[in-house]
């Protein structure tokens, strides 16, 4: 038994020596880890200052070399300019007066076709002859049965005059004068719904012609004697008159508050090599759910060189100002105070790079319009300001 109990106590002294050195030896593991934490950052924060130091030396050290030698820059002094904006879109070149030919009726099958693409076409003229043969027969049906009414009406009209001149002898009976002029007033209602037929069979008879309703061009003709004509658009005639011609465009919504009619608008057709200038004249009044944009419109002149449907580009002018400061937006730089450009700055019979914090406005192609910061006068650095610091030397001669 007392071996037993020595022996335990002999183990649990071994575990907690075990645990103990255990203990130690993670602690000293953390202790040095953190060592080396702080070693790296104290590397860090005094690699940045020596660097700082090194750039404030090589300005301040006028027995450095390096900082004696000027840099070679191209300057450009700031002025005063006129400046515009554009929204640039496409468009399509279209015509206000596109028609697509169809019958006044039921349409039919065509006997003849006076008209070929390319050919100019006034209004009112015939295009298609459809077949007509029943309808002809009706008008000339009518006609016939209208003259028939009236042989029956002049009867009618004599037995009632002789009648009543017998009646006025005390010949005959009342009834008999009656029945005579209600005879007489049937036959003219007769002659009246005669008339009414003829006049609508001459109208049945006038729909196959197929006239254009439009002056212009036919820019198609498909359809073909014997074929069947009722205005689809697999067989139609299309007449497109290009004396009012407009450029169409799709304008992104969020422009809306920025285009209105009569917005000026420079319109070019590349195909043509023509530019003209032009307003928006008509303003959709609701967004596509398709396209989230609006349709805007500008009228264009006459030109015989334009076709419908030609390609145009569309540039609306959005904002201009007629005294503005513009920089190239290539020199435009930005840091942690804000945005800058280098200006050349004579200090003493030197030239030095200074950075000038600026406020900027609309951008349009490769000049940056400037709200702050520089003036008329100022000469910024436009090459070569890349790997220049604030008060370097800088020079325009090789």
């Amino acid at each position: 038994m007392k071996l037993l109990i020595k022996a335990s106590l002999l183990s649990a002294m071994v575990l907690f020596m075990v645990s103990c050195g255990g203990n130690n030896k993670n602690a000293e593991l953390d202790k040095k880890k953190e060592a080396l934490e702080k070693l790296k950052k104290d590397q860090a924060e005094n690699t940045a200052e020596i660097k700082k130091l090194e750039q404030e030396l090589a300005i301040l050290d006028t027995t450095n070399k390096k900082a004696d030698k000027a840099k070679l820059v191209i300057l450009d002094t700031v002025k005063v300019e006129s400046f515009t904006h554009y929204i640039d879109l496409q468009g399509k070149v279209d015509a206000d007066n596109i028609s697509y030919i169809s019958p006044r009726g039921a349409g039919g099958q065509v006997r003849a076709v006076y008209v070929k693409e390319g050919e100019f076409v006034r209004k009112g003229q015939l295009l298609l002859k459809l077949d007509d043969a029943i309808i002809r027969q009706n008008v000339v049906a009518a006609r016939q049965g209208l003259a028939g009414v009236r042989n029956q009406l002049e009867l009618a009209k004599s037995v009632y005059q002789r009648t009543k001149n017998l009646w006025e002898q005390r010949i005959g009976t009342e009834m008999q004068l009656l029945q005579a002029k209600t005879n007489v007033d049937v036959l003219e209602n007769q002659i009246k719904t005669q008339q009414e037929n003829i006049r609508v069979a001459e109208a049945q008879l006038a729909t196959t012609n197929v006239i254009s309703n439009v002056s212009g061009v036919a820019d198609e003709v498909n359809i073909h004697v014997g074929e069947m004509f009722t205005g689809a658009p697999t067989a139609s005639i299309k007449i497109v008159n290009t004396t009012n011609l407009k450029v169409v465009t799709d304008v992104p919504e969020n422009y809306l508050s920025r285009v209105a009619k009569g917005t000026p608008v420079l319109i070019s057709v590349p195909d043509i090599n023509k530019t003209y200038k032009s307003t928006i004249s008509i303003i959709s009044q609701s967004i596509s759910t398709t396209s989230r944009g609006f349709i805007a419109e500008a009228k264009i002149p006459q030109d015989k060189s334009l076709k419908p449907n030609l390609t145009a580009n569309v540039r609306i002018q959005d904002y201009t100002t007629p005294n503005a400061i513009t920089i190239p937006v290539n020199t435009l730089q930005t840091d942690e105070q804000g945005k800058f450009v280098l200006v050349a700055v004579k200090e003493g019979n030197t030239v030095v790079a200074r950075k000038r914090q600026i406020q900027v406005g609309e951008l349009y192609g490769d000049r940056l319009e400037v709200k702050g910061g520089l003036q008329t006068g100022d000469v910024i650095i436009t090459e070569g300001f890349q790997s220049l610091y604030d008060g370097q030397l800088v020079t325009t001669v090789a």
